[in-house]
């Protein structure tokens, strides 16, 4: 049988990356092919949603046919695994590329543009470990100037572990290159200043060990995300480098064995490549069987499909998203600006215990130009549904900060979408759409008219 392309992603898949990704499969395959309007469409069967989706726009006789499904990953996870199988990818099938995406540059957030997600690709290493890793810079906003010496110092870890880095400008000059010696990892690292909160790593290396002196607590348990990055590709450069002898983490800040946890991913990288704690014992652990599965149980499952089918068929378009579990989008203003949405009114208050200031943020916000409608979505699991509608109610301050401001002659409607169950009835109220675990796709006759068009249009396709 044939072999297919595969991609599976726990994101909401974006053309461009998708885009990307093929551009880098016909390189290194050495195929001509013409890539024009690349879409991604859901296939459907019967008026039933198989969860599998096509991507189409790829023209050469030597491409396969290309498929896509919604996974999660069973700990720390990156974004996209792309296979060539001749069926639906199992866990005993090896990827051709691993791929992890940003649109996180300095200007937005230096750690999480570089170390958070560099840890995926030390995790991932132990499954599958001599796979191309790919680091995918898809920026949004406009890409810093001058790089901060966070940004050399993370993108020399990258190389240095022989990870690939797309879409980024001017990382060829010598001071993005790989390091060469532990010394100079060390050297680099010390040179770059403290941070204002005093919480910054530094390195210091003896004849039997290197310490790394960085700050792993968060409310009383290993949770500082920044630092467990950080940390953890620091640790695996100096291995990759040849240090043999003992890494430990001082100054973590953990105040006893309890805050340590068992399941945190700082520990199983920890088990893979010998890291340890001052004073402190890492609890033993062994892999789990399986990197990822696919997605059978998650309510973004639900609000993808409607993303992604009114973007394909219809003239309406998505202005935020915030598919659970999946990267926050910027939201879109009629200008065509990208905002960061703010999680907070007041952070310094929420994190003093007031947690009305944070701001409760829908999963998807769709624009119909048409109507001049805007739709502000909640997506939940089907048992979930009560739970869902009284989410609705919590959008005032999100749509006061961004729709009333941007959209302010658009008229707003709130409704929830639901994922499982076997329902056969169409959903009413402020429930608008079903999709049934069977792929049964239910939609209110007092839906938005959107909805209605551009599932029509899709049916329409597959007939």
């Amino acid at each position: 049988m044939k072999k297919q392309l595969w991609i599976l992603t726990e994101e909401r898949p974006k053309k461009e990356v998708i885009e990307t990704i093929l551009s880098l499969y016909l390189k290194d395959r050495k195929i001509s092919a013409f890539i024009d309007n690349i879409r991604i469409i859901p296939i459907i069967e019967k008026k039933k949603f198989t969860f599998v989706y096509e991507v189409i726009g790829i023209k050469s006789p030597k491409i396969p046919k290309i498929f896509l499904k919604i996974v999660s990953g069973n700990s720390s996870f990156v974004d996209y695994l792309v296979f060539e199988t001749a069926k639906k990818p199992t866990q005993k099938d090896i990827p051709i590329y691993v791929i992890e995406e940003t649109k996180t540059d300095d200007k937005e957030s230096r750690n999480t543009g570089i170390y958070q997600r560099a840890s995926k690709f030390v995790y991932a290493d132990f499954y599958y470990p001599k796979i191309k890793k790919i680091m995918l810079y898809n920026l949004q906003v406009e890409q810093k100037k001058n790089a901060t010496l966070t940004n050399i110092f993370g993108t020399k870890l990258l190389k240095t572990l022989g990870i690939k880095i797309l879409g980024k400008k001017g990382i060829t000059s010598k001071k993005f290159n790989k390091f060469k010696t532990i010394d100079e990892l060390i050297k680099l690292k010390n040179e770059m200043p403290e941070t204002s909160n005093g919480t910054s790593i530094k390195l210091k290396k003896y004849k039997n060990r290197i310490e790394i002196t960085a700050k792993l607590e968060k409310a009383g348990r290993l949770a500082s995300d920044p630092s467990i990055g950080t940390t953890t590709i620091i640790a695996a450069c100096l291995r990759k480098l040849g240090w043999n002898k003992d890494i430990v983490i001082t100054k973590h800040n953990l105040p006893n064995q309890r805050s340590v946890g068992k399941t945190n991913k700082f520990i199983q990288i920890a088990n893979q490549i010998d890291i340890k704690l001052q004073n402190l014992k890492i609890p033993k652990t062994t892999l789990k069987n399986a990197y990822w599965h696919y997605e059978t149980n998650g309510e973004k499952i639900g609000t993808i499909l409607i993303d992604i089918v009114v973007e394909e068929f219809s003239n309406g378009f998505t202005i935020y998203h915030n598919h659970a579990g999946c990267e926050r989008g910027y939201f879109i203003t009629k200008e065509g600006e990208k905002l960061a949405v703010v999680k907070y009114n007041d952070r310094n208050k929420y994190k003093k215990g007031n947690k009305s200031e944070r701001i409760s943020l829908p999963d998807l916000v769709l624009l119909d130009n048409d109507k001049k409608e805007i739709i502000n979505i909640e997506g939940e699991m089907y048992q979930n549904a009560e739970k869902g509608i009284e989410q609705l109610e919590t959008f005032e301050y999100f749509e006061e900060l961004y729709i009333k401001k941007y959209y302010p002659k658009h008229k707003i409607t709130r409704t929830v979408v639901l994922y499982g169950g076997n329902d056969r009835k169409k959903p009413i109220g402020k429930i608008s759409f079903i999709l049934t675990t069977d792929g049964r796709i239910l939609i209110s006759v007092s839906a938005p008219s959107l909805f209605r068009k551009s599932f029509k249009n899709i049916f329409d396709y597959w007939k």
